[in-house]
């Protein structure tokens, strides 16, 4: 190559380098620096002895890990079809043709922007048992229960998924969104021709269509639900007890409560590969039926 070739190369480097620098600092050094803290006694001090794998065979043999797993399986389990449900429905609805367009759209994704304290601190007044707006509106139905929303491990996950689908489904709402605005018109028209009902073109056109999309949302939602603590922290704390603590905020008792960086590192790991496996899993299925996106 030429001077001038290796000039034109070379140019987009000072572009790049402030960010290149801040994602070495902020996000590469971090991972590994998880992973030697993970291997020692770590305080929020400093590091002590070198201790190997024995994080990793403890955190395999702890109770509580095991618990907080299971109780954020459930939570997946639960949350990432009917998020995925909910959202085209409500695509499906924000993509009709009315004067009360623009209204849906804003009213379903306005909740997404807000901050996670906000739609707790929201979620905890209106679930109140005796005053809050969701038992006021029981009530005005004609049903005579008080709900303890937050003091039931039952109730406790569901108003956890609901306050989690009511934040967050707008902007999975907006992907399936573009997705259907993106759909060839000549289809449905041919379709129309052919004598297609409404019913057929949905399940015959639509559905295919988002396919690529939703493997998408599938594998975001998956991958978010894992990591939910936010508004499990804010919300119930992980109580009743320890009925609704998640891995996430299992970790962080243990990292910045108990102070043991070196073990909630070591869960932290584990985690990873956990979501990794199923991130491939996903990846491989989505690629047998067809593209990603």
């Amino acid at each position: 190559m030429n001077k001038n070739s290796w000039k034109n190369e070379l140019r987009p480097i000072p572009f790049i380098l402030p960010f290149l620098i801040a994602y070495l600092a902020f996000t590469i050094y971090p991972i590994f620096k998880g992973m030697q803290m993970s291997f020692f006694n770590w305080t929020l001090i400093e590091k002590q002895d070198f201790v190997g794998l024995t994080h990793y065979k403890n955190v395999l043999s702890d109770p509580n890990f095991w618990e907080a797993f299971g109780n954020t399986s459930l939570f997946v389990l639960f949350s990432t079809p009917t998020m995925v449900i909910l959202a085209l429905f409500l695509a499906l609805l924000a993509n009709l043709n009315t004067r009360l367009r623009t209204l849906i759209r804003g009213a379903f994704f306005i909740p997404s922007i807000l901050s996670v304290s906000v739609i707790s601190y929201v979620a905890i007044f209106m679930l109140q048992p005796y005053t809050g707006v969701v038992n006021n509106i029981l009530q005005a139905t004609g049903l005579t229960i008080e709900p303890f929303w937050l003091a039931e491990p039952s109730l406790a996950w569901v108003s956890i998924i609901g306050v989690t689908l009511w934040w967050t489904v707008g902007f999975n709402m907006i992907l399936f969104l573009t997705s259907l605005q993106n759909i060839p018109d000549d289809l449905y028209e041919a379709a129309e021709v052919d004598g297609a009902t409404r019913s057929m073109m949905f399940w015959k056109i639509t559905i295919p269509q988002l396919l690529p999309i939703t493997r998408v949302i599938l594998l975001l939602q998956v991958l978010a639900s894992f990591k939910v603590f936010g508004q499990i922290l804010l919300i119930t704390g992980g109580g009743p007890g320890t009925s609704t603590r998640p891995i996430i905020l299992y970790i962080y008792e243990m990292g910045f409560e108990r102070y043991d960086l070196g073990y909630a590192a070591a869960m932290s790991y584990l985690l990873f590969i956990v979501l990794l496996i199923l991130s491939l899993i996903q990846l491989r299925l989505g690629g047998k039926g067809g593209r990603m996106i």
